[in-house]
This record gives C-alpha cells, sequence and structure tokens, in this order.
C-alpha cells in the first residue's frame, strides 16, 4: 500500500513538471508570435574618413633620356642598369667618324659664308678691289688725256689749224671717259645690292646653325651622366648597330619621383591639391609609400574603357626602391569626419534622393529621416536624426523585408 502511494507521487509530480513546461512553451510561443528576427546595430561616435582609390605610373620629376644622334655603332658602355653614377661619368660611347665628317664639312661652310659676307660688305674680294681701282686709274688716265686733247684743239681752231668738228669730236670724248670714271668709281664704292647682303648674312647664319648642330651631333656620341643619379634603363650594347633616334638609355634621381595617378571622372570633384595619398606596390606589398596631390587634373582623357583625369602625386617618403615605371596603386583621404556619429551603410536607406533608417523604439521598427555626410565604403556620418546609442536595424535574418511598426527580435 505504501509503495503504490510513492509511485503515485511520483507519478504525479513528473505530471506536473510537464504541464509546467508546456505552460512555458505555449506562453514563449504566444509572446513571440509575429515578432521579426532582425539583425541590430548602435549608431557611435568614430572617425570617418572618406577615400578615392584608383591606380598610377611612377615617374621620375625630371628624366633625363639619351638617343642615338645618328645611326651608328656602339663603340663602348661603360654602366650597368641599376647603377648610382657620377655626375660626369661617360656612360656610352659611338662611334663618331660619321660625326666628325659632318662637323669638318659644317666647319668648312661657315668659312666660305664668312667669306663671302666680307665680300659683299667690302665691295667684293680683294682681287676684285683691286681689278676696280686699277680700271678706275685708267679711267682716270683717259680722261685726262681726253681733257688735254679738248685744251690743245681749242687753241687750234681760233687759228684755223683746227676744225670745229674736231672740237665737237674731243668733247664727246672727254664726255665718255668721264661717265665710265664716274662708272667705275660707284662700282668700286657700292657694288652690292641690300638685298644681295642681306642674302650674304642669312647664309652665314645658316653656316653658323648648321655648325651648332654638327658640334651638338659630335658632342652626344659621347654620353655622359648630366647628374649623379641611376641608370634605370639601359638598352645600349656593344658593337651594336643603332638606327638615329634609338634610346640608348634613362637615369634620373630616384630620389625625386613622382606618380602620374588616374582618377575616375566622377571622382574628380572630391580631389583637392594637397590632400594625403597613400601608395602602394605590388612588387613590396608589405610597404607602403606617403604622398599628396601635387597637381589637379587638366583635362579629361580616354584612358583604355575609362575616362579619367590624370593628377600628380608627389612622393613625400622618397624611396630608390620604388623604380620608375612600376604600376601602384593609390588611396586619396578626400575628406575626414573626426568623432563622427555614424551607422553601416547596409542600415541606410534612400527613397526620392531621401535619406532614412529603421530606428528601433520600443522593440518595434520606426522610419527615421536623416542626413548624412559623404559615406565611405562601410560608414555612413550621420548628421542628424539620430543620437549616439540609438538602435538601427540593418537587415531581416529570415529574408523578408523591414517593416514598420512590426514587433521585433533582435538576433546576434
Amino acid at each position: 500500500m505504501t509503495e503504490e502511494r510513492a509511485q503515485a507521487g511520483r507519478l504525479w509530480r513528473w505530471v506536473g513538471a510537464a504541464v509546467v513546461v508546456a505552460g512555458v512553451f505555449f506562453t514563449a510561443r504566444y509572446l513571440l508570435r509575429g515578432r521579426l528576427p532582425i539583425r541590430a546595430v548602435q549608431a557611435e561616435q568614430q572617425t570617418v574618413v572618406n577615400t578615392v582609390s584608383t591606380n598610377g605610373h611612377v615617374e621620375p620629376v625630371v628624366n633625363y633620356q639619351f638617343y642615338s644622334p645618328i645611326s651608328t655603332t656602339v663603340k663602348a658602355v661603360y654602366v650597368h642598369a641599376g647603377e648610382l653614377v657620377p655626375a660626369g661619368k661617360v656612360l656610352v660611347v659611338l662611334d663618331d667618324v660619321e660625326a666628325r665628317a659632318h662637323l669638318a664639312n659644317a666647319e668648312s661652310e661657315l668659312k666660305a659664308a664668312q667669306a663671302g659676307l666680307f665680300a659683299v660688305t667690302h665691295n667684293g674680294t680683294q682681287q676684285e678691289r683691286q681689278a676696280a681701282a686699277a680700271e678706275i686709274a685708267t679711267d682716270r688716265l683717259q680722261r685726262d688725256q681726253a681733257q688735254r686733247n679738248l685744251n690743245a684743239l681749242t687753241r687750234l681752231v681760233s687759228t684755223g689749224a683746227a676744225s670745229p668738228d674736231e672740237v665737237a669730236a674731243a668733247r664727246q670724248q672727254l664726255k665718255m671717259t668721264q661717265t665710265a670714271l664716274s662708272a667705275a668709281e660707284k662700282s668700286a664704292h657700292s657694288r652690292y645690292s641690300p638685298e644681295e647682303v642681306a642674302q650674304a648674312r642669312a647664309a652665314l647664319n645658316d653656316a653658323e646653325a648648321s655648325l651648332a648642330a654638327a658640334r651638338q651631333v659630335e658632342a652626344q656620341t659621347t654620353i655622359r651622366a648630366p647628374i649623379q643619379g641611376t641608370v634605370y634603363s639601359l638598352d645600349a650594347v656593344p658593337t651594336q648597330y643603332v638606327q638615329g633616334g634609338t634610346l640608348l638609355l634613362e637615369m634620373a634621381n630616384l630620389k625625386h619621383e613622382r606618380v602620374r595617378a588616374y582618377f575616375d571622372e566622377p571622382d574628380l570633384g572630391r580631389l583637392a591639391v594637397g590632400q594625403k595619398v597613400i601608395i602602394r606596390w605590388v612588387g613590396k606589398p608589405s610597404q607602403e609609400w606617403e604622398g599628396h596631390i601635387e597637381r589637379m587634373p587638366a583635362n579629361v582623357v580616354i584612358y583604355g574603357t575609362r575616362t579619367v583625369g590624370e593628377a600628380l602625386v608627389a612622393i613625400d617618403s622618397p624611396d630608390p626602391s620604388l623604380l620608375p615605371d612600376t604600376n601602384v596603386t593609390l588611396t586619396a583621404t578626400t575628406a575626414t569626419f573626426p568623432n563622427a556619429l555614424s551607422v553601416p551603410r547596409e542600415a541606410l536607406y534612400a527613397e526620392n534622393g531621401k535619406y532614412y533608417v529603421y530606428k528601433i523604439v520600443d522593440d518595434s521598427l520606426h522610419r527615421t529621416p536623416v542626413t548624412i555626410g559623404t559615406p565611405t565604403l562601410s560608414e555612413v556620418p550621420i548628421l542628424s536624426g539620430l543620437k549616439e546609442g540609438d538602435w538601427v536595424a540593418t537587415e531581416t535574418t529570415n529574408g523578408q523585408p523591414l517593416q514598420v511598426g512590426m514587433p521585433i527580435k533582435v538576433q546576434q
């Protein structure tokens, strides 16, 4: 009897426990019925940084390129790629036989042009001047003789020893000798016209220019370093025949480099001179270089499939290991909002150009208009509409849309 009562007591205790569990289950199910499961975040103060990313090309600020001035042979190369050389060092020597021949010919043409200008500005060559002086002397003698003949005939005509016709002929002869003498004297003092003088001067200028060009070409057959710098590109090979205009080498001071950055057209309005830029190169993925925008784009160009503006970025932390002609990525800081109230971008919604969030108030969603600053890829600065500590919904966990006034259950 006692045993039966004990078993009956245990049975009722199990039944009671089951009733309590069932009550709790159905009560919780009732209370949670219809609640929307969501994820939520809290608006908080933090520094929001706006950036623009793009690609670019490293180049020296001052680049020295050396080309073969003529078609010739490379005689010697005294440098290797990557070598740091002092100013004045001989780098490459070309065969200069042809250049020296052109130089000698130019010098000869210059002397001829100088002689030509001297001749036209001094009434001819020395031989021409001597011939003119001899002609003038002869014409003077002939004039004097004609004058004496006329005088003698004039005396004789008064005594009847000479006829008037002989006197007239003598006068005509004197006039002819005087004309010849005048022409010879005029020719001796102004043999060449102003146009001929100008032509001779132009010929001299051309000869001087040709000589200067020939000297420059001859000098360029020996290539020297204009500065202390690094030869970062070398194409010259000893005994190699090169065409005129062939690029032989490039050098620069690699402590003075910059980046030509290609910013997409929609981002250009956010850029300004002086903005900080971080430069990264895949060749050294663990390293980055600081810089700033030095020059804004002057126009917009087509770059592959993009429309871009080319900005120049100065490198503030020069490093010779950042090689010229390398392709880099850049991140420009366009705006910074210190201690800005912000929420993740996924918490922001827009309709008809106006922004709003779903603010959580008393376990339900309320559509709350907000004004924002320029968003980053992950954060949105909130200028008004929220205060620090407010909770906002980002999404549901069951794929349903967020609904105003809907009871919610925040999921972790």
